[in-house]
């Protein structure tokens, strides 16, 4: 029986600029065996959460049928601020009660889309109406 989500794995012809944009997301850069590619291993903790395998051509056609991938996170407005920072867009979304939950949505580099989640009790960005809805996926 499935007991957790062990990690995601992200294929990439853009091995640095997607590594930057997950550690900019708090991730960091782990341990990873030599697989005999390029690549990366980043780490929640002490658990890999996410794969990247370094790539020179992108798979064609596009493999699979991943929406998103989802992390909890901390610091909504610091966050947003180095998003921004980096010249990124997001979109924020609010759950509806009872659950309230904050929801940040982002591309990385290679087109998949990112979901942070923030507790209920966190501060949003001053402006985070303007970047409010559903939006454009």
């Amino acid at each position: 029986m499935i007991r957790r989500m062990d990690h995601f794995t992200v294929v990439t012809d853009r091995l640095t600029e997607t590594v930057n944009f997950y550690t900019m997301l708090g991730l960091k850069a782990g341990p990873r065996p030599d697989f005999g590619v390029g690549g990366a291993w980043l780490y929640v903790d002490d658990h890999p959460v996410l794969h990247i395998v370094e790539t020179s051509l992108m798979p064609e056609p596009r493999r699979g049928a991943l929406d998103h991938m989802a992390f909890f996170a901390e610091d909504f407005v610091g966050t947003a601020e180095k998003i921004t920072a980096a010249g990124l867009t997001y979109r924020v979304i609010r759950t509806p009660r009872p659950f309230s939950v904050w929801q940040m949505f982002l591309f990385d580099p290679n087109g998949v889309e990112v979901e942070l989640d923030f507790a209920q009790d966190e501060t949003p960005p001053e402006d985070w109406k303007a970047h409010a809805g559903l939006g454009p996926r």
